[in-house]
């Protein structure tokens, strides 16, 4: 039976996109077609972040993500600077704000090397130098992070993909796949369409997507998210670039930092809070069916006995100003309250598998005919060209062994 496209892409986010290009390098012969609900790309976690290049100085040594995540962003720079867009190599501070954080960000800095990355160990001199609003008992400066506008890069992708004969379809949703023996159906709002290669970038849709072409994957998207506030243009001067706290490595979320964007504007947070909808940026954004379904999945439960206390704490911090601006004092101590407005929220697409543990690597389902990505977690943006030569590689059957898939959660 003909096709409409060698390889269907679902999602326009920068991952999905990045496939397309990856695709249409390695084979410029190949009919090409992107598609996604919405009417532009990069509508959801490509567009609503927090612009972070990320070093790669969290993830294990030798892991998939740290691999990743260094060939990514070199990729992505090069990219940026050819096409004329903004990015900044700032670096970043890392603070030990309290005592028991001593021993952690020493083992960080260690991973860190380990990871190849340059790190600088700062004293409360060397810190001032770097940012002089910051306090801490130590700190170190990794030189490899950066910032950059990832929405203006997902439009960039897009441009040069459509400039390169894949045709974009936005504002199309797909419904349903139908896989078969020399190709995939796909039943969308427009109507059908035949493949004879999928990927499924669909993000926060992934694992729905996922299901309706008959698949049980061993992972479903719980969505959180992350609420930022923003400092006032007078007081956006207390951050130079990035000051981050030494995470708990046992979570995929990096606790409450401050970044200042490519733009010069400021953002503290996140707040990571139990989004009530797929793309639930305000409490009151709600699904019953979402609810009905989160409710019943014995998985989430085990994911809020595990991590009761830490939900808590966020939900309390969501509700209460002071809470936040507490924790922001532990790094800058001049911000006060009225330094503060709201800022827009992101939705994270969150994976967590049967035993309710926070999946903290890429996961992906392959089937003969199609590629379904389950978990693109931080870096996703900054590792987004690598990650699509690898998925490319898979939907291209160059790549589909053991390596090819993985789940990890993040306690490992």
């Amino acid at each position: 039976m003909p096709t409409d496209a060698d390889v269907v892409v679902i999602g326009a986010g920068i991952v999905g996109l990045a496939t397309a290009r990856a695709l249409r390098r390695a084979r410029p012969d190949l009919t090409i077609t992107v598609l996604d609900k919405e009417t532009e790309p990069g509508r959801h976690q490509s567009g609503r972040n927090s612009g972070v290049l990320h070093s790669g100085i969290y993830y294990r040594p030798g892991s998939r993500k740290a691999r990743l995540c260094a060939s990514g962003r070199a990729e992505l720079s090069v990219y940026c600077e050819q096409v004329g867009i903004p990015i900044e190599h700032c670096g970043k501070v890392i603070v030990a704000t309290r005592r028991h954080d001593l021993e952690p960000l020493r083992a960080l800095h260690e991973r860190g090397e380990r990871n190849g990355l340059r790190i600088v160990r700062l004293d409360r001199r060397g810190l001032s130098e770097h940012e002089p609003h910051a306090e801490a008992l130590e700190a170190i400066f990794v030189p490899a992070a950066g910032v950059v506008d990832f929405r203006t890069v997902t439009h960039a992708l897009a441009q040069d993909l459509e400039a390169s004969g894949v045709e974009l379809r936005l504002g199309c949703a797909v419904e349903s796949l139908d896989e078969r023996a020399s190709h995939v159906v796909l039943h969308t709002s427009d109507g059908e369409l035949r493949g004879r290669q999928v990927a499924n970038c669909a993000g926060l849709y992934s694992d729905v997507l996922a299901r309706r072409a008959g698949l049980e994957p061993a992972v479903r998207i719980v969505p959180f998210r992350g609420e930022y506030v923003e400092l006032i243009p007078e007081r956006a001067h207390l951050v130079r670039h990035l000051i981050y706290p030494v995470p708990d490595l046992r979570f995929p979320f990096l606790g409450v930092h401050l970044t200042r964007g490519i733009d010069g504007r400021v953002h503290g947070g996140p707040n990571a809070v139990l989004a009530l909808a797929r793309e639930g940026y305000r409490w009151r954004d709600r699904s019953i069916g979402h609810l009905s379904q989160l409710a019943s999945d014995p998985a989430v439960w085990r994911l809020a006995i595990r991590h009761w206390r830490t939900g808590l704490h966020e939900i309390a911090r969501s509700a209460s100003r002071r809470l936040l601006v507490r924790d922001l004092r532990r790094l800058v101590p001049d911000i006060r309250s009225q330094d503060l407005t709201p800022a827009p929220s992101g939705v994270r697409a969150q994976a967590v598998d049967d035993h309710g543990r926070l999946v903290d690597d890429f996961a992906i389902e392959v089937t003969p005919r199609s590629v379904h990505v389950l978990n693109a977690p931080s870096p996703g943006a900054t590792a987004s060209l690598a990650i699509g030569a690898w998925l490319a590689s898979v939907v291209l059957h160059e790549h589909r062994g053991p390596e090819a898939t993985g789940i990890s959660p993040a306690s490992s």
